[in-house]
């Protein structure tokens, strides 16, 4: 009895340590939607071409943890991505996830129509390299055609 009571407490204690491993190196929502946001208010103060090139350059006051910032076009031109700079300027309108849908332009409608919110789809996990899933928040630039957008793998 007393091995099965060490046992116990030794997974439960790996468990545990293994949590605060994935909490240390993922954002969670709140994290990715408060990002969102003061990404949206250096735009306005700092203005598009410069909060856009930071974004893109990975400047650490844009990344956190597993998080970073991305700026798209309502039409689908990438104008800023902190994950992966060569897709700027390639319009990702018509890219689906693997379960055929059309993320960014949902991203797109969802900015346009409500100004905020979550979109959830499949992508593949530059660390795991597996599909999975996804949650961006995105949030319309006011006075633009774009929306920046944070997201988390849940």
């Amino acid at each position: 009895m007393y091995y099965l009571r060490k046992m116990a407490l030794f997974l439960i204690s790996q468990l545990l340590f293994m949590g605060l491993a994935f909490a240390q190196t993922h954002g969670t929502a709140a994290e990715a939607k408060a990002l969102a946001e003061k990404a949206v208010a250096y735009v306005k103060s700092a203005g598009a071409d410069k909060a856009f090139e930071e974004f893109s350059n990975r400047d650490p006051k844009w990344v956190d943890k597993d998080l970073y910032v991305f700026a798209v076009k309502t039409d689908g031109i990438v104008l800023a991505h902190g994950g992966n700079k060569a897709l700027v300027g390639k319009s990702l309108i018509d890219m689906k996830d693997a379960n055929g849908k059309l993320f960014i332009k949902e991203m797109s409608d969802l900015a346009k129509a409500k100004g905020n919110g979550w979109v959830d789809y499949l992508f593949t996990n530059p660390q795991t390299k597996k599909t999975e899933p996804k949650s961006s928040f995105v949030i319309a630039i006011p006075g633009s055609d774009g929306f920046l957008g944070v997201g988390i793998y849940k």
